[in-house]
């Protein structure tokens, strides 16, 4: 297995999507998103201390749905307005800490690298190296994993600071948010970056 060192000069927390839809009370939050944002809350509490630059995304569509494609043709709430650009749902968790200094990243897709400036500040800011942790795992989480990889970044995947839901039976019997996060990260540690714990990152962070 892979053990990336963390120079924090080179280095961003990404945290993926803690908006209210997805942290608690709709169809597509997490179970574990309250404890996933309170830790994710912790690190970046360690990773500006550090100097390390933290980046806040936000999946969101245009306020007329204009942009949502087949995304909100595959997904009914999206379809219905739950990410629209100003719905209530689509507003970062209230318990989400963004400090002066953080960055803010609109998406409109799954991943943060797609149809933004996420690539541009990263390079800019020399950085070659991302710990990512959000909701959802499968989802935006791990596409985002993806496409950090393929552009050469050094993937740090956090198996904690990460969150999903359960899978209905769509064709293949249904599957535990528990099943759907270790399938996840053990793909991702195969091939795509080193999966740890928040408080193995802490540690490593030092």
């Amino acid at each position: 297995m892979v053990d990336f060192a963390i120079e924090p000069a080179r280095t961003a927390l990404v945290i993926i999507d803690l908006q209210s839809c997805f942290v608690e009370g709709s169809p597509v939050s997490a179970p574990e998103g309250p404890l996933v944002l309170e830790r994710l809350n912790r690190l970046a509490a360690v990773c500006r201390a550090r100097g390390i630059r933290v980046i806040h995304t936000a999946h969101v569509v245009r306020a007329d749905g204009s942009n949502t494609g087949v995304m909100g043709e595959i997904i009914p709430p999206v379809r219905q307005g739950i990410i629209n650009e100003g719905a209530a749902t689509a507003a970062f968790h209230k318990g989400l800490k963004i400090e002066p200094g953080d960055i803010v990243v609109h998406k409109p897709r799954f991943g943060a690298f797609h149809g933004t400036d996420l690539e541009l500040i990263l390079r800019s800011n020399g950085i070659d190296t991302v710990i990512i942790g959000g909701i959802a795992t499968n989802v935006c989480c791990e596409t985002t994993a993806r496409e950090a990889n393929v552009r050469d970044f050094r993937v740090l995947f956090l198996r904690d600071g990460t969150a999903t839901f359960g899978l209905p039976d769509l064709g293949m019997g249904p599957m535990t948010a528990a099943e759907v996060q270790k399938a996840t990260c053990s793909t991702l540690a195969l091939a795509f970056a080193q999966v740890l714990s928040v408080e193995e990152t802490i540690s490593k962070i030092g």
